[in-house]
Protein backbone atom coordinates (compact mmCIF):
# COMPACT_ATOMS: atom_id res chain seq x y z
CA UNK A 1 0.00 0.00 0.00
CA UNK A 2 1.54 3.28 -1.17
CA UNK A 3 0.11 6.53 0.20
CA UNK A 4 0.53 10.10 -1.02
CA UNK A 5 0.20 12.89 1.54
CA UNK A 6 -0.41 16.33 0.01
CA UNK A 7 0.13 19.17 2.46
CA UNK A 8 -1.64 22.26 1.14
CA UNK A 9 -1.31 24.48 4.21
CA UNK A 10 -3.64 25.40 7.04
CA UNK A 11 -3.56 25.45 10.82
CA UNK A 12 -2.25 21.90 11.10
CA UNK A 13 1.19 22.95 9.82
CA UNK A 14 1.55 26.29 11.60
CA UNK A 15 3.86 27.53 14.35
CA UNK A 16 3.40 30.33 16.87
CA UNK A 17 5.14 33.61 16.04
CA UNK A 18 5.08 37.11 17.51
CA UNK A 19 2.52 38.02 14.86
CA UNK A 20 0.35 34.96 15.53
CA UNK A 21 0.21 31.51 13.96
CA UNK A 22 2.03 31.25 10.62
CA UNK A 23 3.08 28.40 8.30
CA UNK A 24 6.08 26.46 9.62
CA UNK A 25 8.57 24.41 7.63
CA UNK A 26 8.71 20.69 8.31
CA UNK A 27 5.86 20.60 10.84
CA UNK A 28 3.75 17.99 9.04
CA UNK A 29 6.86 16.04 8.02
CA UNK A 30 7.99 15.80 11.64
CA UNK A 31 4.56 14.60 12.78
CA UNK A 32 4.50 12.00 10.02
CA UNK A 33 7.93 10.73 11.06
CA UNK A 34 6.74 10.34 14.66
CA UNK A 35 3.67 8.38 13.56
CA UNK A 36 5.73 6.08 11.35
CA UNK A 37 8.29 5.48 14.09
CA UNK A 38 5.48 4.63 16.53
CA UNK A 39 4.07 2.12 14.04
CA UNK A 40 0.72 3.90 13.92
CA UNK A 41 0.61 4.50 10.17
CA UNK A 42 1.96 2.73 7.07
CA UNK A 43 5.63 3.25 6.33
CA UNK A 44 5.37 3.75 2.55
CA UNK A 45 4.16 7.35 2.52
CA UNK A 46 5.36 10.07 0.16
CA UNK A 47 4.72 13.68 1.13
CA UNK A 48 4.25 16.56 -1.31
CA UNK A 49 3.98 20.14 -0.10
CA UNK A 50 1.95 22.41 -2.35
CA UNK A 51 3.86 25.59 -3.22
CA UNK A 52 2.79 28.22 -2.62
CA UNK A 53 0.74 26.95 0.28
CA UNK A 54 -2.95 27.73 0.60
CA UNK A 55 -4.37 29.88 3.37
CA UNK A 56 -7.85 28.37 3.36
CA UNK A 57 -9.43 31.75 4.11
CA UNK A 58 -7.88 32.95 0.84
CA UNK A 59 -8.68 29.81 -1.17
CA UNK A 60 -10.15 30.18 -4.66
CA UNK A 61 -11.56 27.75 -7.24
CA UNK A 62 -8.12 27.83 -8.86
CA UNK A 63 -6.72 26.35 -5.64
CA UNK A 64 -9.29 23.53 -5.77
CA UNK A 65 -7.92 22.71 -9.21
CA UNK A 66 -4.29 22.85 -8.04
CA UNK A 67 -5.09 20.15 -5.47
CA UNK A 68 -7.14 18.06 -7.91
CA UNK A 69 -4.42 18.27 -10.55
CA UNK A 70 -1.80 17.18 -8.02
CA UNK A 71 -3.93 14.16 -7.13
CA UNK A 72 -4.29 13.20 -10.80
CA UNK A 73 -0.73 13.95 -11.91
CA UNK A 74 1.16 12.59 -8.92
CA UNK A 75 -1.34 10.20 -7.41
CA UNK A 76 -1.55 7.60 -10.16
CA UNK A 77 1.27 5.54 -8.67
CA UNK A 78 -0.33 5.60 -5.22
CA UNK A 79 -3.15 3.54 -3.76
CA UNK A 80 -4.66 6.37 -1.72
CA UNK A 81 -4.23 10.09 -1.08
CA UNK A 82 -4.48 12.20 2.08
CA UNK A 83 -4.83 15.98 1.79
CA UNK A 84 -4.16 18.32 4.71
CA UNK A 85 -6.10 21.59 4.46
CA UNK A 86 -7.13 24.61 6.50
CA UNK A 87 -10.54 24.23 8.10
CA UNK A 88 -12.21 27.48 6.98
CA UNK A 89 -12.87 26.23 3.44
CA UNK A 90 -12.09 22.54 3.85
CA UNK A 91 -15.72 21.67 3.07
CA UNK A 92 -15.59 23.63 -0.20
CA UNK A 93 -12.42 21.85 -1.28
CA UNK A 94 -13.82 18.42 -0.41
CA UNK A 95 -16.95 19.21 -2.45
CA UNK A 96 -14.82 20.41 -5.35
CA UNK A 97 -12.68 17.26 -5.35
CA UNK A 98 -15.85 15.16 -5.55
CA UNK A 99 -16.77 16.87 -8.83
CA UNK A 100 -13.25 17.38 -10.18
CA UNK A 101 -12.22 13.71 -10.04
CA UNK A 102 -14.67 11.64 -12.14
CA UNK A 103 -14.22 7.90 -11.96
CA UNK A 104 -12.13 8.13 -8.79
CA UNK A 105 -11.05 4.59 -7.94
CA UNK A 106 -9.16 5.15 -4.68
CA UNK A 107 -9.68 6.91 -1.37
CA UNK A 108 -8.94 10.62 -1.13
CA UNK A 109 -9.14 11.71 2.51
CA UNK A 110 -9.11 15.39 3.50
CA UNK A 111 -8.18 16.42 7.03
CA UNK A 112 -6.77 19.30 9.04
CA UNK A 113 -6.65 20.61 12.58
CA UNK A 114 -8.20 23.23 14.80
CA UNK A 115 -4.93 23.62 16.72
CA UNK A 116 -1.44 23.40 15.15
CA UNK A 117 0.62 20.25 15.53
CA UNK A 118 3.20 22.33 17.38
CA UNK A 119 0.77 23.29 20.16
CA UNK A 120 0.19 21.19 23.32
CA UNK A 121 -3.04 19.23 23.11
CA UNK A 122 -3.32 19.64 19.35
CA UNK A 123 -5.89 17.58 17.48
CA UNK A 124 -3.63 17.53 14.43
CA UNK A 125 -1.69 14.34 15.09
CA UNK A 126 -4.84 12.34 15.79
CA UNK A 127 -6.53 13.63 12.65
CA UNK A 128 -3.46 12.95 10.53
CA UNK A 129 -3.10 9.43 11.94
CA UNK A 130 -6.78 8.64 11.46
CA UNK A 131 -6.78 9.99 7.90
CA UNK A 132 -3.77 7.88 6.93
CA UNK A 133 -5.28 4.77 8.50
CA UNK A 134 -8.62 5.32 6.76
CA UNK A 135 -6.87 5.97 3.45
CA UNK A 136 -5.12 2.62 3.78
CA UNK A 137 -8.32 0.69 4.48
CA UNK A 138 -11.24 2.82 3.38
CA UNK A 139 -13.53 2.89 0.36
CA UNK A 140 -12.92 4.87 -2.81
CA UNK A 141 -14.23 8.41 -2.95
CA UNK A 142 -13.60 11.80 -1.40
CA UNK A 143 -13.93 11.76 2.38
CA UNK A 144 -13.22 14.06 5.30
CA UNK A 145 -11.68 12.51 8.40
CA UNK A 146 -11.98 14.78 11.42
CA UNK A 147 -12.31 14.28 15.19
CA UNK A 148 -12.72 10.53 14.81
CA UNK A 149 -15.46 10.80 12.20
CA UNK A 150 -15.40 9.77 8.54
CA UNK A 151 -17.61 12.21 6.65
CA UNK A 152 -19.00 12.27 3.12
CA UNK A 153 -17.01 14.81 1.10
CA UNK A 154 -20.05 16.01 -0.81
CA UNK A 155 -22.16 16.72 2.28
CA UNK A 156 -19.66 17.95 4.83
CA UNK A 157 -19.81 21.41 6.38
CA UNK A 158 -17.99 23.21 9.17
CA UNK A 159 -20.38 23.49 12.10
CA UNK A 160 -18.19 24.91 14.88
CA UNK A 161 -15.61 27.68 14.78
CA UNK A 162 -13.36 26.43 17.59
CA UNK A 163 -14.27 22.93 18.85
CA UNK A 164 -12.14 19.98 17.77
CA UNK A 165 -15.33 18.26 16.58
CA UNK A 166 -15.86 20.99 14.00
CA UNK A 167 -17.42 19.19 11.03
CA UNK A 168 -20.60 17.29 10.34
CA UNK A 169 -22.29 15.64 7.38
CA UNK A 170 -25.65 13.98 6.87
CA UNK A 171 -25.75 10.46 5.51
CA UNK A 172 -25.97 9.94 1.78
CA UNK A 173 -27.36 7.12 -0.37
CA UNK A 174 -24.48 7.51 -2.83
CA UNK A 175 -20.69 7.40 -2.39
CA UNK A 176 -18.74 10.63 -2.95
CA UNK A 177 -17.66 9.65 -6.46
CA UNK A 178 -18.66 11.22 -9.78
CA UNK A 179 -19.42 8.23 -11.96
CA UNK A 180 -17.43 7.99 -15.19
CA UNK A 181 -16.13 5.33 -17.56
CA UNK A 182 -12.54 6.15 -16.63
CA UNK A 183 -10.72 8.36 -14.13
CA UNK A 184 -10.13 11.92 -15.28
CA UNK A 185 -10.04 15.57 -14.29
CA UNK A 186 -12.86 18.08 -14.68
CA UNK A 187 -11.37 21.54 -14.95
CA UNK A 188 -12.84 24.89 -13.99
CA UNK A 189 -12.86 28.10 -15.98
CA UNK A 190 -13.19 31.56 -14.46
CA UNK A 191 -16.82 32.15 -13.45
CA UNK A 192 -18.66 34.81 -11.49
CA UNK A 193 -20.90 33.04 -8.98
CA UNK A 194 -23.03 35.15 -6.67
CA UNK A 195 -24.55 34.19 -3.32
CA UNK A 196 -27.58 36.00 -1.93
CA UNK A 197 -29.13 35.29 1.47
CA UNK A 198 -32.83 36.07 1.84
CA UNK A 199 -33.48 38.17 4.96
CA UNK A 200 -36.37 40.24 6.30
CA UNK A 201 -36.19 43.65 4.64
CA UNK A 202 -33.43 42.58 2.25
CA UNK A 203 -32.24 45.11 -0.31
CA UNK A 204 -33.59 43.57 -3.50
CA UNK A 205 -31.56 46.05 -5.55
CA UNK A 206 -28.52 44.03 -4.49
CA UNK A 207 -30.12 40.85 -5.84
CA UNK A 208 -30.98 42.64 -9.09
CA UNK A 209 -27.38 43.80 -9.39
CA UNK A 210 -26.03 40.29 -8.76
CA UNK A 211 -28.16 38.65 -11.45
CA UNK A 212 -27.08 41.38 -13.88
CA UNK A 213 -23.39 40.81 -13.28
CA UNK A 214 -22.90 37.14 -12.37
CA UNK A 215 -22.90 33.90 -14.36
CA UNK A 216 -24.74 31.86 -11.72
CA UNK A 217 -26.45 32.43 -8.37
CA UNK A 218 -26.85 30.49 -5.13
CA UNK A 219 -29.99 31.69 -3.34
CA UNK A 220 -30.12 30.92 0.38
CA UNK A 221 -33.81 30.70 1.29
CA UNK A 222 -35.78 30.35 4.49
CA UNK A 223 -36.67 26.96 5.96
CA UNK A 224 -38.24 24.54 3.52
CA UNK A 225 -37.84 26.84 0.54
CA UNK A 226 -39.61 30.15 1.02
CA UNK A 227 -38.79 33.75 0.23
CA UNK A 228 -40.83 36.94 -0.22
CA UNK A 229 -42.78 36.96 -3.49
CA UNK A 230 -42.53 40.71 -3.92
CA UNK A 231 -42.45 42.21 -7.42
CA UNK A 232 -38.78 43.06 -6.89
CA UNK A 233 -37.59 39.52 -6.20
CA UNK A 234 -39.82 38.05 -8.91
CA UNK A 235 -38.42 40.54 -11.42
CA UNK A 236 -34.84 39.77 -10.40
CA UNK A 237 -35.32 36.01 -10.74
CA UNK A 238 -37.10 36.43 -14.07
CA UNK A 239 -34.19 38.55 -15.26
CA UNK A 240 -31.77 35.80 -14.25
CA UNK A 241 -33.76 33.27 -16.28
CA UNK A 242 -33.96 35.60 -19.28
CA UNK A 243 -30.20 36.25 -19.15
CA UNK A 244 -29.50 32.52 -18.93
CA UNK A 245 -28.17 32.78 -15.39
CA UNK A 246 -28.90 29.52 -13.51
CA UNK A 247 -30.12 29.89 -9.93
CA UNK A 248 -30.01 27.12 -7.33
CA UNK A 249 -31.85 27.53 -4.03
CA UNK A 250 -30.73 26.00 -0.75
CA UNK A 251 -32.06 26.29 2.77
CA UNK A 252 -30.51 28.42 5.49
CA UNK A 253 -31.36 25.60 7.92
CA UNK A 254 -28.53 23.11 8.50
CA UNK A 255 -30.98 20.20 8.78
CA UNK A 256 -34.05 19.12 6.84
CA UNK A 257 -33.38 20.66 3.46
CA UNK A 258 -36.10 22.24 1.35
CA UNK A 259 -38.71 21.55 -1.30
CA UNK A 260 -39.75 24.42 -3.50
CA UNK A 261 -43.49 24.82 -3.82
CA UNK A 262 -44.37 23.40 -0.40
CA UNK A 263 -45.59 26.88 0.48
CA UNK A 264 -47.08 29.48 -1.80
CA UNK A 265 -44.24 31.80 -0.79
CA UNK A 266 -41.85 29.53 -2.68
CA UNK A 267 -43.96 29.09 -5.80
CA UNK A 268 -42.60 32.22 -7.49
CA UNK A 269 -39.13 30.71 -7.46
CA UNK A 270 -40.32 27.57 -9.23
CA UNK A 271 -42.12 29.65 -11.84
CA UNK A 272 -38.93 31.55 -12.67
CA UNK A 273 -36.83 28.42 -13.13
CA UNK A 274 -35.01 28.33 -9.81
CA UNK A 275 -33.49 24.89 -9.21
CA UNK A 276 -34.46 23.12 -6.01
CA UNK A 277 -31.26 22.26 -4.17
CA UNK A 278 -33.18 20.16 -1.61
CA UNK A 279 -30.70 19.42 1.20
CA UNK A 280 -27.54 20.32 -0.70
CA UNK A 281 -25.17 22.25 1.55
CA UNK A 282 -24.45 25.89 0.64
CA UNK A 283 -20.80 24.93 0.20
CA UNK A 284 -21.60 22.23 -2.33
CA UNK A 285 -24.17 24.44 -4.09
CA UNK A 286 -21.49 27.07 -4.70
CA UNK A 287 -18.98 24.49 -5.91
CA UNK A 288 -21.54 22.73 -8.09
CA UNK A 289 -22.47 26.02 -9.75
CA UNK A 290 -18.83 26.60 -10.70
CA UNK A 291 -18.67 23.16 -12.32
CA UNK A 292 -22.05 23.55 -14.04
CA UNK A 293 -20.89 26.78 -15.66
CA UNK A 294 -17.45 25.41 -16.55
CA UNK A 295 -18.55 22.07 -17.98
CA UNK A 296 -21.63 23.28 -19.88
CA UNK A 297 -22.14 26.37 -22.04
CA UNK A 298 -25.89 25.90 -22.50
CA UNK A 299 -28.31 27.22 -19.86
CA UNK A 300 -30.55 24.15 -20.05
CA UNK A 301 -27.57 21.81 -19.63
CA UNK A 302 -26.31 23.87 -16.69
CA UNK A 303 -29.69 23.63 -15.00
CA UNK A 304 -29.88 19.89 -15.68
CA UNK A 305 -26.44 19.41 -14.11
CA UNK A 306 -27.47 21.39 -11.04
CA UNK A 307 -30.68 19.40 -10.69
CA UNK A 308 -28.97 16.00 -10.56
CA UNK A 309 -27.73 14.15 -7.50
CA UNK A 310 -24.24 13.54 -8.85
CA UNK A 311 -22.05 12.47 -5.94
CA UNK A 312 -24.55 11.92 -3.16
CA UNK A 313 -24.55 15.62 -2.32
CA UNK A 314 -28.21 15.38 -1.37
CA UNK A 315 -30.31 12.66 0.19
CA UNK A 316 -32.73 12.34 -2.74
Amino acid sequence: MRLLLIHTGGTIGMVKTDAGFAPGAGVVEDALARLITAGEVPTDITIRTLEPGIDSAQATPADWMRIAACIVEEGEEFDAVVVTHGTDTLAHTAAALCLALPGLARPVVVTGAMLPLTEPGSDGERNLRDALQIAEQGPAGVWVQFAGKLLHGGRVRKSHSSAFDAFEADESPLPPILQADAPGLNTLSAQKVGVFTVTPGACWDVLAYIVSHCDGLVLRCYGSGTAPDTPEICAALAKARDRGVPVIAVSQCPEGGMKLGTYAAGQAMRETGVIDGRDTTPEMALVKMHFALSLHSDYAAQCAFLGQNLVGERSS
